[in-house]
């Protein structure tokens, strides 16, 4: 009588370690992304205004292209988790150089894209005339390092797909402590100025990137695995990012359209948006976290022909994403008191930010589920799904928050109208969930 009970409770044990082990490291990984951008600053920071003014548009440029191809990471993960269920190490890791040849030949396409045309995109934009030789020279430099951040995003995805989340921490770790160290040495023991800062970027990334090539390089090895292009594993996986591209450019477009709404609203606005969407980008690393080890865990169990080990991962997961999102709620509100100051002394931002924060602290749960839903399909391979539920959630978050200023809307409105963009979100991926259509097993999908 008492056995009964005790498969699911070992089930939800298992689920539970294999989250927190994916998981946990994965943070690290995430934030030490962010950390690159916040040592070049702090370096920067210190040469001048406009020095900082021209990083700080280099590198919302160089972000920017970088995060669009984040489909690097997630195709790849989920391709190379599949065949890891399968039980086929070889082919997952082929799967994976599949995707990092990707990496190089877009980054090669990158760079000839920006050499030319750096001044004219470092003006769209709005580099004052005193910051855009700094943002040129910067954006020039860095984009030498494209190559090595795709290379990183989709060495990161194969690793992932192989269940390791540590070797990922590992090198950003190590990449962030290389950045700092050849930022202060460039900058200002070679005097090279914001040019240093660039060439240290650059160098920090390559050796990350030729840190995960020796890890894959051995696992090839290892498996008896080709390392060598080919044509239509390469064509394969572009295909596979092709979705996941349509999908994260809608979710910047989003991003995008409510900046644009806060900068119509007024200075105060703008300024304490720029303050949430930090803290809400900050909680979306933690969140993303159990979405990753949610693309690797669902991937391996479609890939073994396990769909209801699938089904009550996901489950769990999303219990997880919800309880997550309840916490990161809680703390929000009773950070407050201690949150505010640290940004801005101005009380209008605060009056102005206080109620919009309270939004997004309500939102958390909603963001969790999202988070986990988006990993699991993402996982599954069903990123046909989620490009047109992104594209849903466009449509509907477009129109009524570019009406908020027109109807004498605020910040909180706008918040709102950011809430409703996720339960949108959270909908249209619980109906896929719910479906069970995603549930497609086998080593490729």
């Amino acid at each position: 009588m008492t056995e009964a009970p005790a498969a699911p409770k070992a089930r939800r044990r298992r689920h539970d370690r294999e989250i927190i082990a994916l998981a946990v490291p994965a943070f690290g990984a995430l934030v030490a992304e962010p950390l690159f951008v916040m040592v070049d600053s702090a370096v920067v920071g210190h040469l001048g205004t406009p020095q900082l003014a021209g990083l700080a548009v280099a590198s919302a440029l160089l972000l920017t292209a970088v995060s669009i191809f984040v489909f690097l990471a997630y195709a790849t993960t989920a391709a190379v988790a599949r065949r890891v269920g399968a039980g086929d190490l070889a082919a997952a890791i082929r799967q994976g150089m599949d995707g990092i040849w990707l990496a190089l030949l877009l980054g090669i396409a990158v760079i000839a894209a920006t050499l030319p045309t750096a001044p004219w995109l470092v003006q769209i934009f709005g580099a004052s005339d005193t910051a855009a030789p700094y943002a040129t020279t910067y954006l020039r430099i860095s984009s030498l390092g494209i190559p090595a951040m795709l290379i990183v995003l989709a060495a990161t995805g194969v690793l992932r797909g192989l269940q390791d989340t540590r070797t990922p921490l590992y090198v950003a770790i190590g990449g962030f402590a290389a950045n700092a160290a050849l930022n202060a040495g460039l900058v200002y023991g070679a005097g090279l100025g914001i040019a240093g800062s660039a060439w240290g970027t650059v160098i920090a990334q390559c050796a990350m990137a030729a840190a995960y090539l020796v890890v894959v390089v051995r696992g090839a090895r290892r498996h008896g695995a080709s390392l060598r292009p080919d044509a239509a594993g390469i064509r394969a996986s572009a295909q596979a990012g092709v979705p996941l591209l349509i999908r994260t450019l809608s979710l910047r477009a989003v991003l995008m359209i409510a900046t644009a709404v806060a900068a119509r609203l007024g200075d105060t606005e703008i300024a304490a948006h720029q303050i949430v969407l930090s803290l809400w980008s900050l909680m979306a690393f933690a969140l993303d976290a159990i979405a990753i080890a949610g693309q690797a865990i669902i991937g391996r169990y479609l890939g073994a022909d396990d769909a209801e080990g699938a089904r009550q991962a996901c489950r769990r997961m999303v219990q997880w994403g919800v309880a997550s999102g309840v916490v990161l709620g809680i703390l929000v509100v009773a950070s407050r008191p201690f949150l505010l100051p640290v940004f801005t002394s101005d009380h209008a931002v605060h009056d102005t930010l206080l109620p919009a924060l309270l939004v997004v602290a309500v939102s958390q749960p909603i963001a969790g589920v999202v988070f986990v839903l988006d990993g699991v399909l993402m996982g599954a391979g069903d990123g046909s799904y989620l490009a047109g539920a992104m594209l849903v959630t466009l449509a509907v978050f477009a129109p009524v928050a570019l009406l908020i200023p027109t109807f004498g809307g605020g910040l909180t409105a706008l918040w709102w109208a950011m809430t409703l963009m996720m339960t949108v979100r959270m909908l249209t991926l619980w109906l896929r969930m719910r479906s069970g259509r995603w549930l497609v097993t086998g080593a490729t999908r």
